[in-house]
């Protein structure tokens, strides 16, 4: 396993970093083998483990928690706040109120008393960014947490909170978890070069596509629309679809330039993010040890300029096959948003 430097923190973290998601009630209920997960992630040179507050409602933070009793002075812990936790206007966001909760609810359920990594989940455009950023700088000098950054911010965000940063005097974003994969290159036109600028560290996640790039989805064959990740967004797996048919297209061909190089699918997924100068680490989101066992695989695995021409040449620089974050629209592009009142919208008066 490598190790580089988060962004400007002077943190040494490992290359692939051990994401949680999946361990809680949304993938894998049991404890055991979640703490199984995590140890074997240690073992193999892993010190990097990202969960977030909403995993599982909590569960996620508790199982790595328990996970890392013993360990936890050779593991740098990231998790993120921003999702709503429990019903009540005011139980999530990016406010100073809600932060400085969630920030010791997440303390409590990892049974550490700093998070070395605090990240903002996403943006929210009902709070100023000054207030998130204070009280965000308030936890690094209290030593809750050691550095803080956001995630999936549209550069335009993180460009704003850097100048607010410089502005105000406050503590800036020092990393961008943003989705980087085969399927969703859409990063490469302003995010990541965004975040080299600034010195950020940059740390990716769904190298796998939500599944795409695992092999289990193939032209012509079989798909589920009612178990796993094709139940929560069938839409985003329904091969009757024109762009579900596209993206099967490209996997094929994917899948084929992987047998040239004599590797699997979902280890050319996982070596390919870290190709691109910007990028730190990618997440690796594991439901069992098996499966973290052949992710790794592509640890070892390096694509020289003729592989990385030959996925170009499937995929072109800057392009979004799968919108890894589906869910989310930005307010900009709300209908509300887009039209003027109707009777603004002629030129001139009838």
């Amino acid at each position: 396993m490598r190790y580089r430097t988060l962004g400007g923190t002077g943190i040494e973290v490992s290359t692939h970093c051990l994401g949680t998601m999946m361990l809680g009630s949304v993938g894998n209920p049991d404890h055991q083998e979640g703490a199984r997960v995590v140890h074997a992630a240690l073992d193999a040179g892993i010190n990097f483990v990202d969960t977030a507050d909403m995993y599982s409602a909590g569960e996620s933070e508790e199982i790595v928690g328990k996970a890392l009793q013993g360990r936890r002075d050779d593991v740098v812990l990231a998790t993120k706040v921003h999702f709503p936790m429990g019903q009540g206007p005011n139980r999530g966001g990016n406010s100073r109120r809600w932060i400085l909760r969630a920030v010791e609810d997440s303390l409590r359920r990892l049974r550490t008393d700093w998070i070395d990594l605090y990240q903002v989940h996403r943006a929210d455009h009902r709070t100023d960014v000054e207030e998130t950023l204070s009280v965000l700088g308030d936890l690094v000098r209290q030593g809750k947490i050691r550095a803080f950054g956001c995630s999936t911010f549209p550069a335009a965000e993180i460009v704003e909170a850097h100048w607010v940063s410089e502005r105000r005097a406050l503590p800036r974003f020092r990393t961008e978890q943003p989705p980087y994969s085969l399927l969703a290159r859409g990063v490469e036109n302003t995010v990541l070069p965004v975040a080299r600028r600034h010195g950020m560290g940059v740390l990716t996640w769904s190298p796998l596509a939500s599944g795409f790039l695992t092999g289990r989805y193939r032209k012509g064959g079989p798909i589920d629309l009612g178990s796993g990740r094709a139940a929560l967004t069938p839409h985003r797996f329904d091969p009757a679809l024109p762009e579900n048919v596209r993206k099967l297209e490209v996997v094929e061909q994917l899948v084929a330039l992987a047998d040239d190089l004599g590797c699997t699918l979902p280890e050319l997924a996982v070596a390919f993010p870290l190709a691109h100068p910007a990028v730190t680490s990618v997440i690796l989101g594991p439901r069992t040890v098996e499966q973290l066992a052949g992710l790794l695989k592509g640890a070892a695995l390096t694509l020289d300029d003729e592989a990385l021409d030959r996925i170009d040449a499937i995929v072109p620089p800057g392009t979004d096959l799968y919108r890894a974050d589906g869910a989310w629209q930005p307010p900009a592009l709300t209908p509300g948003a887009l039209r003027r009142p109707v009777a603004d919208r002629a030129a001139a008066d009838n």
